[in-house]
């Protein structure tokens, strides 16, 4: 049953939330295997060594938003099987969350998850947590035209896809900086200060509304009880 909101939160009609490092907290490591895959997949394609590959992976990383739109902009790969390939992690690190689920299930309004990753990796890892049934669709890197968060082009889209209005949306993500575009459009934004490797990075007041440690725990700090 939804419940109401703290007053803050009333106008928010759509909750739209990040996925990795944000649903699930940094401290899982999940992304310490994917860098694995990453590298791996980079010594690969430039027959390179161990540590060039790493090199090359966070240089993407960082210049790019994503070590995918490096590879893609700089190597022409096939998007498709390099996310296939990098996600192809297990997922026995994750934790079900029914703190997070019963929070969830309780949100007035839609609820979509936006993320860098894509779609079948996304929602591996929504079922891990227990939370996948809760969530309206998700908008993926594929949906965002490979331009990942903190490209405006993808909010846009997010937006136009599933018709959410900016004004009675917000944004939940561990990157800083991928919460300015989504103020810019008029969204609320919160952000999960949670260790994420540069999830500090570009970090503004201006543009951050609400700041967080734990999506959880703050949700059900803001639901309210209507019995």
């Amino acid at each position: 049953m939804p419940a109401s909101v703290a007053p803050q939160f009333s106008h928010v009609r759509d909750w739209i939330f990040d996925l990795d490092n944000c649903l699930y907290p940094a401290s899982t490591g999940l992304f310490a295997l994917i860098d694995e895959r990453m590298t791996a997949y980079i010594q690969r394609l430039l027959d390179c060594d161990f540590d060039e590959a790493h090199r090359v992976q966070k240089d993407h990383f960082h210049n790019h938003g994503t070590t995918l739109a490096g590879l893609m902009r700089n190597h022409e790969i096939d998007p498709h099987e390099f996310l296939a390939d990098v996600h192809d992690i297990p997922l026995d690190r994750v934790r079900r969350n029914e703190r997070l689920s019963a929070a969830l299930g309780r949100l007035p309004g839609r609820r979509f998850v936006f993320t860098n990753g894509d779609a079948p990796y996304a929602r591996r890892v929504l079922n891990a947590i227990g939370v996948h049934d809760h969530f309206e669709d998700l908008h993926d890197i594929h949906a965002s035209s490979y331009r990942p968060k903190p490209d405006p082009h993808g909010y846009e889209l997010l937006c136009d896809r599933f018709g959410i209005d900016p004004e009675h949306a917000l944004l939940v993500d561990d990157m800083a900086q991928n919460l300015k575009p989504a103020k810019t459009l008029g969204m609320t934004t919160v952000w999960v200060d949670n260790g994420s490797e540069r999830g500090s990075h570009g970090a503004e007041e201006g543009f951050i509304d609400h700041r967080i440690h734990d999506v959880g725990e703050w949700l059900e700090a803001i639901l309210k009880d209507d019995q």
